[in-house]
Parts: C-alpha cells; sequence; structure tokens
C-alpha cells in the first residue's frame, strides 16, 4: 500500500463550507490506512484542539495548520474593488514554536487585517514564519493566480519570495479535483517547481469525508450564500473530487510524480506539536507588598470576610470548612484565582455597577461567601463546595457572576487594563444547526414549500438537544413520512447529514440558559497564553 498523508482539509469549521467532521476525520484515515492526516480550516483554529483530542483518541498524528487568506497589498488597506480579493496559502505547524506563530498570525489576520475575511500578508508572515511548513495552495493561491492570468515571471517572483522565507519547508502544491482549470495549473506548476527546484506536495482540498457527500456539500454551501439548487449563479465546484481520498487514488493520478506524494509523509514526519492538558496558567494577582505569599493575602481576606459574615465567635462547623476550602484551593493552585474574581467584583461593587448574587457550583464555597464573590450562604441552604472545586475535578472551576448590561464593559476594560490586554480574552461561541433549523434551511434550499417545511420541522419534539433520528424514533407521523414521503426522506436525509455542524462564530454572552435567555456576566478569561481551546455550546442549550 503506498503511503500518503493528507495535508489539505477542511473541517466544520470552515463555517458552511467545510463538511468533515473532525470526530470523522482520524477514523476515516484510518480505514484507509493513512497514520496522520491535518486540519487545515479556512482563516481560523476553531476546530485544533478538538481535532487533536481526536486524532490522539484514534492513534492517528495531528498535523496542526490553516489555509490563511493572503492580502494583496498590507492587511490595513481595505479599499472596495481591491482589497476585498485575497489569495489562499496553506501553513502547517511543525512545532509548538509554530503553533505560536500560527496562532499569532490568524489572530492578527482577525484584529489587524478583517475585510470580509481575515486577512494577514507578507509582512507578518516574514516576521512569524519560524517553525511552519508553507504550501502554495488551491487555485485561490497567489501562485496559481499569477500562472492562470498568463504571469509567469510574477509567479516565479511570488515563488521565490516564499522559498526565501520558509526555504526547505515551502512547497508548490497541486492537486486533484476534478476541476479543469486545476489540471492546465497542474501542467504550469511542476514547470515551475522543477525550474526553480522547489519540491511538489500532492493534495485534494478535501471539503467532504466520502464521494457520495458531495451533495450535502452543495446544500451546505446553498445555506452559505442564501441560495437555492435551482439557482444557475449559486456557488458552487462542478465536481465531486473533494474527499478524503484513498493512498492509491492519490498515487494512481501522481503517478507521473511520486515525489509529490512522498513528500506529503515527509512533511507529517517533520510536524511534531504537543498539547499541554490541565496545566491551567493564570496571571499574576499582585499582592500588598506587607504579604510574603499570596495565600497569607487570602487568608487574610476571607477571616475578615468570615467575621463580617458569621461574626466573631465562628462556629466548629464554619471553622472546619473554611480552613478545609483554604486547604484544597491552595493544593489545586486556584489561589490566584480567588483573588482575580475577588478583584474585579470588588470593583464592580466600590464603582456602583450591579453584580449579581452568584450563580452555579461555585455558590457552595463558603470562602467565596465571606469574600463577597457570591451572596448566598452555603451553610444556611446545604450547599457542596465538592461540586465547585475538588481533587477529582480535572476541568477549571467557574464562577457564574453577573453584571448590569450598562456598565458590564466597564468591569472588562478594568481587568483588560489591571491584567494586560494580551492576557484577557472574551470567550466564542458557536450556533449550530440544531435540528429544526437545519430541515428548514434544506428545505428552503431544495424548493420545497414554506408551509409544507415548517410543518415538518414543528413535528421535531420541543426537546433540549433533540436530534432528528431520536424524533424519528419518538413522533410515529414523521417516522411514517418519512417510510412513505421521497421528498420528505431526502430533506431529512440531507439534514441528518449536516444537524449539529457549526452555523457562525460570535462572542459569547457568556453562555445561555435554558430558557434560551442569556445571562449577562462577564466572561472575560485570563490566560498567559492562546494554548487552549474555549468552550463550545449547542444552541440548543
Amino acid at each position: 500500500m503506498p503511503k500518503f498523508v493528507h495535508l489539505h482539509i477542511h473541517s466544520e469549521y470552515s463555517l458552511l463550507d467545510g463538511a468533515n467532521r473532525i470526530k470523522d476525520l482520524p477514523v476515516r484515515a484510518k480505514e484507509l490506512g493513512m497514520n496522520s492526516i491535518a486540519i487545515t480550516d479556512h482563516g481560523v483554529m476553531y476546530g485544533a484542539i478538538d481535532f487533536y483530542k481526536a486524532c490522539k483518541k484514534e492513534g492517528v498524528k495531528p498535523v496542526i495548520g490553516c489555509e490563511v487568506y493572503v492580502a494583496p497589498r498590507t492587511r490595513f488597506d481595505k479599499e472596495p474593488g481591491i482589497d476585498n480579493h485575497y489569495y489562499h496559502l496553506i501553513l502547517l505547524a511543525k512545532n509548538n514554536e509554530g503553533y505560536r506563530n500560527l496562532s499569532k498570525l490568524v489572530s492578527l489576520g482577525f484584529v489587524d487585517g478583517y475585510y470580509y475575511k481575515p486577512r494577514i500578508d507578507h509582512n507578518i508572515l516574514e516576521q512569524y514564519s519560524e517553525g511552519l511548513v508553507c504550501l502554495s495552495a488551491c487555485l485561490a493561491g497567489e501562485v496559481n493566480q499569477a500562472l492562470l492570468n498568463g504571469q509567469m515571471e510574477k509567479a516565479e517572483q511570488v515563488a521565490l519570495w516564499h522559498k526565501k522565507v520558509f526555504g526547505e519547508d515551502y512547497y508548490i502544491e497541486i492537486q486533484n479535483n476534478g476541476i479543469q482549470e486545476q489540471v492546465l495549473a497542474n501542467q504550469k506548476l511542476v514547470q515551475l517547481a522543477r525550474k526553480l527546484d522547489i519540491p511538489l506536495v500532492a493534495t485534494n482540498d478535501a471539503h467532504y469525508l466520502k464521494r457520495e457527500d458531495a451533495y450535502n456539500h452543495e446544500v451546505l454551501l446553498c445555506i452559505q450564500t442564501g441560495k437555492r439548487m435551482s439557482d444557475e449563479d449559486r456557488m458552487k465546484f462542478d465536481t465531486e473530487e473533494l474527499y478524503v481520498k484513498s493512498p492509491e487514488e492519490m498515487s494512481e493520478y501522481f503517478a507521473a510524480f511520486p515525489d509529490a506524494i512522498e513528500n506529503t509523509v515527509k512533511i507529517a514526519e517533520k510536524c511534531n506539536v504537543e498539547f499541554e492538558f490541565g496545566n491551567t496558567k493564570l496571571p499574576n494577582y499582585d499582592v500588598p507588598p506587607e504579604y510574603e505569599t499570596h495565600y497569607d493575602f487570602l487568608k487574610e481576606l476571607c477571616d475578615k470576610g468570615l467575621e463580617k459574615r458569621y461574626g466573631k465567635n465562628l462556629s466548629e462547623e464554619i471553622q472546619q470548612r473554611a480552613e478545609y476550602e483554604l486547604g484544597v484551593i491552595k493544593k489545586m493552585g486556584y489561589v490566584d484565582y480567588y483573588l482575580i474574581v475577588w478583584d474585579f467584583i470588588n470593583y464592580a461593587k466600590t464603582h456602583g455597577i450591579p453584580v449579581g448574587p452568584g450563580r452555579g457550583s461555585g455558590a457552595g464555597s463558603i470562602l467565596a461567601y465571606a469574600i463577597e464573590i457570591t451572596d448566598i450562604d452555603p451553610i444556611k441552604y446545604g450547599l457542596l463546595f465538592e461540586r465547585f472545586l475538588n481533587p477529582e475535578r480535572i476541568s477549571m472551576p467557574d464562577f457564574d457572576v453577573d453584571f448590569s448590561d450598562e456598565r458590564r464593559q466597564e468591569v472588562i476594560d478594568y481587568v483588560s487594563e489591571k491584567y494586560g490586554h494580551d492576557h484577557v480574552s472574551q470567550i466564542i461561541t458557536f450556533g449550530t444547526m440544531a435540528a429544526k433549523m437545519v430541515i428548514r434551511d434544506v428545505a428552503r434550499v431544495l424548493d420545497y414549500p414554506y408551509a409544507e417545511a415548517d410543518a415538518l420541522a414543528k413535528m421535531i419534539p420541543n426537546e433540549i438537544h433533540i436530534t432528528i433520528k431520536k424524533a424519528l424514533e419518538e413522533n410515529r407521523e414523521l417516522r411514517d413520512r418519512y417510510e412513505t414521503d421521497e421528498e420528505t426522506r431526502k430533506i431529512l436525509d440531507i439534514a441528518m447529514g449536516l444537524e449539529g455542524m457549526p452555523r457562525q462564530a460570535s462572542t459569547h454572552a457568556c453562555r445561555s440558559c435554558y430558557n434560551k435567555r442569556p445571562c449577562r456576566y462577564i466572561c472575560a478569561t485570563l490566560c498567559k497564553r492562546w494554548t487552549n481551546k474555549h468552550s463550545i455550546y449547542n444552541d440548543n442549550t
């Protein structure tokens, strides 16, 4: 069996464009005899952590990458008709330094270069090139565009610039995707690579898992663009080849260029990013100089707070509970965590910004009550500290804190100023295509009458986390229509293929309650560096 690694793959986090579910990619790679696979979503790295974990679970080596957008001029230029056009470029992290540089590039694309898409430019690409492998990308790549426009000299200049920046880690990418332009481009790309002594690499720009998923992917593109399958001017790829092909298929197509296949394995061997989990990094809280340790300061705050809440003569129960909590907090390294949360809540309260009493498992901490992070007495209501924090808990605890809508930004600004803007972020959230929504979307794309589509969607029970498959089991009327009506079956089959995929990204409010009203509390997450993906919540919760 020939060896090959897919290095150009779009997951579900290439929103409404990629249809590869992250959990399926390493499983499919194993089925096809591949021991490694990459993720290269459009302009983002939303799926990197989930992909890494899924690959490790299946014993497949993950290659972390991104298909970045490159501005035609600089990332700061935003002139209509010129700068809304951009080039594609594949970047793969060789090591953890490369991962940090890739994260930096993607972040700067959003912060500085966002204009229709998050764009980088040659300046920062050169600045943060260390630890990265670069592929020339698809037909939308800068080299490809120059070749297709008959600009051979420009194509050479672009390729040589990338070779200068990335050295032996720059590759000319050729693809097998069934697009006529690509066949023509491949001939010129091979000539260019041989002339400039740049190695070739074969990819397939996989947007879906199997050939039979091509139609579902077309529907997904229509959902993205607001088009219908019947629209002649809709966005489409005119090919069924953009799937995760087997090594045999790729080797057969590129039989004349075995080096392009072999280089996929060599590149995967170069890429060795390792993530560290369970080691939470918090900013330093500057305690007053008269305190020897941060623990001493927290203990004094707690002692004064307990006296304020319960009086001078503390009961044995309260003393034991406080000592126990202090011990666990110290052991688990959350002294600064308590101090930071106390700090910004104290700021809000001393500046007249309304603060809620606290909700969730954090209300079970007597020390949180003592220092006024919460205002609910855990002793009175029999609340357990262990639900919030205990040595067996793997995930980091969180206090649910409500701030006034009108002045919550003041608290976020305070935290940013005190701990550094580069140490504060707001959590991302992804709205997903839930059962009812995806049925309506698919029905619209297929020109199904609105009234009938609405009636079909309303057959889905109003349950949290309900799926179409589960609804078919519970609702006999829906099941009968599925089994007897061909149009209904087609809509539901496609909807099940797309159900649950992320639809859009936004800033978390922070979390939505079961009644779907957004809770208005701060979600400034303090971290030393961008090493962890934050929570993703389904739009059913």
